[in-house]
């Protein structure tokens, strides 16, 4: 427990003001490291493959909630499972110095601990990201196993993305509002691409719940974001508050700060 934070700290002191410019090229450059770091989990959907098949529900009724923060690498391998399962899922993200949020896991599991995973559909909640994984391939992937892989973790596999992006989506930006908007965000995204990596750790570290439209390849879910935007890519936000409808990584996060932070005189 020490070791991590420590790890934390440093991380945290190295990561700066998120709303600033950027050194573009290495954010890429340093989130693509992180994807290699975690290849081949979580960028290809497998439910093409179980097309026909009906042993078990290939997708909930109600939407699950999943409490996490961008930089945790246990969340990262349940997000992971997401993508491989095709699943949708609202996300309230949990970063350090988060009141709202972490005060929710506390009422509701009785400790704060991520992730922290609510399916309505089956009545459970469950920590322990290995738990959470193996259920909701159990759950949702027709009783296929977990991909090989997965549910295993070393330093450069399971610490190299947290330590590579320097202490993104980790911390609770200081400006950031207290309140979230009345409407969640919507983020089309796959766990492993680098360029929603980067959005999704400033959806963290601004609090903002929203949910989260995992699009890997074979996804089901391609056809609601082709008609959205009108292209494959992501990642893609809409924001039902503002109307605000758009791709790139750089526009959404200069958005994303602009629209979300504390008005300042």
């Amino acid at each position: 427990m020490l070791q991590w934070k420590i790890i934390m700290q440093t991380l945290n002191f190295w990561a700066g003001d998120p709303s600033q410019e950027r050194n573009h090229a290495l954010e890429v450059a340093t989130s693509s490291l992180s994807t290699l770091a975690r290849f081949p989990w979580g960028s290809t959907s497998i439910s093409g493959s179980l097309e026909g098949q009906d042993v078990a529900p290939s997708h909930p009724s109600m939407p699950m909630q999943l409490f996490e923060f961008e930089a945790c690498p246990f969340c990262r391998r349940v997000r992971e499972a997401l993508t491989e399962l095709d699943l949708s899922v609202e996300v309230y993200p949990c970063p350090k110095g988060s009141i709202r949020h972490r005060e929710m896991v506390r009422n509701l599991g009785g400790k704060e601990q991520f992730p922290f995973l609510i399916d309505p559909n089956s009545g459970i909640s469950m920590y322990e990201s290995g738990d959470i994984v193996k259920y909701l391939f159990k759950q949702y992937g027709k009783g296929r196993d977990p991909s090989t892989g997965l549910l295993e973790s070393t330093l450069f596999t399971g610490w190299m993305p947290t330590i590579l992006r320097a202490g993104r989506g980790m911390m609770l930006w200081d400006k950031a509002r207290q309140e979230p908007p009345p409407r969640k965000l919507e983020l089309f995204s796959y766990e492993n691409n680098p360029y929603s990596r980067i959005v999704r750790e400033a959806l963290c570290e601004l609090e903002l719940p929203y949910i989260l439209h995992n699009v890997g390849e074979g996804s089901r879910r391609t056809k609601l974001l082709v008609d959205a935007s009108g292209s494959k890519e992501v990642p893609y936000i809409i924001d039902p508050n503002t109307g605000t409808q758009m791709g790139d990584y750089k526009k959404i996060s200069s958005y994303l700060f602009k629209t979300y932070s504390v008005a300042t005189v």
